[in-house]
């Protein structure tokens, strides 16, 4: 592996030498050891009014080491490492860093850093989100029955779409190995604060106590969701929650793009084909925590429960 080495005054003084001469970049480079791009940076940064002078080039390369950002220190790599364990990714690291601590870290050196790890046998890389593979959908709308009293999103209140109150929540259900259990998982629109159960039978009734378990303890307006057949107990959730439940139209994920995204986050934590039976109450909490005081690039890098206790603040 080639490493950098920045040019000393000496070699600085031969380029001159070389350039009045009249040797091209390349022979410079050749000549001195250095490759071509190093040359044509170095000619671009340190030329002045009177051309290419060593003794001025030296001096501005030396001023910009000293006003450089410092590297990063061994204990700055081990608070990096702590926060990529809390499965936080390089973008929220790096706007975390700069505006807690005030030093500066790209999220692609991070990248890095977790690269450099895996390749020595390190788990960093266990960590990063997985992105899943995109598929087109084909075919017509859903055909597996509808849903007595159903109310369509079209009738949803515009201000839903606006995320400026709480209250408006998406739901879904993910299954684990064989479709035998599955995750109810609810978000709110405005926070992004995630809910979540595990229902042994995804069953109407089990899905239908589940979601009015969970969101009993918090503001609720609206609820959103597919048309699968375990929401038909829309009506008695409504009831109990004091809310209006609406459907998005068949096969238009993005409807509920809140919940989806969600989703995709869960999934980095019970895979597709995970089974479902082994996953602990234990569990849940923590994914839930994890996703719920993780910063989110959306609510301006802080985390979804800092956003729902700035509203229990303000009511």
């Amino acid at each position: 592996m080639r490493h950098y080495t920045q040019l000393t005054k000496e070699q600085r003084y031969q380029i001159s030498a070389l350039l009045k001469t009249g040797h091209s970049q390349t022979e410079i480079a050749k000549a001195i050891g250095k490759s071509r791009s190093t040359i044509s940076r170095e000619l671009k940064r340190n030329h002045g009014r009177r051309g290419y002078r060593p003794k001025q080039a030296d001096q501005k390369a030396l001023d910009r080491r000293d006003k450089a950002v410092p590297r990063i220190r061994q204990a700055d790599w081990e608070l990096i490492e702590h926060l990529v364990c809390q499965d936080w990714s390089p973008e929220q690291i790096h706007v975390h860093v700069l505006s807690v601590y005030g030093w500066q870290v790209s999220h692609e050196w991070i990248y890095q850093h977790i690269l450099h790890d895996k390749k020595m046998g390190g788990n960093l890389y266990q960590h990063l989100r997985c992105h899943k593979k995109r598929r087109k959908r084909y075919g017509k709308y859903d055909r597996r029955g509808c849903i007595p009293g159903r109310v369509s999103i079209d009738e949803r209140p515009a201000v839903v779409n606006e995320r400026k109150r709480m209250g408006d929540w998406e739901v879904d259900t993910i299954f684990g190995r064989k479709k035998q259990q599955a995750i109810v998982t609810l978000t709110e629109r405005k926070s992004r604060f995630t809910l979540l159960r595990k229902v042994t039978q995804k069953t109407s009734q089990e899905v239908g106590n589940a979601l009015i378990e969970l969101l009993r303890p918090y503001p609720v307006s609206t609820i959103t969701c597919d048309n699968g057949k375990e929401f038909v107990e829309h009506q008695r959730i409504s009831h109990e929650l004091n809310a209006q439940v609406y459907f998005a139209h068949p096969n238009s994920a993005w409807e509920r793009g809140t919940n989806e995204n969600t989703n995709g986050l869960i999934r980095q934590y019970f895979p597709k084909g995970s089974d479902f039976s082994k996953i602990t109450e234990h569990e849940i909490i923590y994914v839930m925590n994890r996703l719920n005081h993780r910063p989110r690039k959306c609510l301006g890098f802080i985390s979804p429960v800092e956003v729902m206790l700035k509203y229990s603040c303000c009511t």
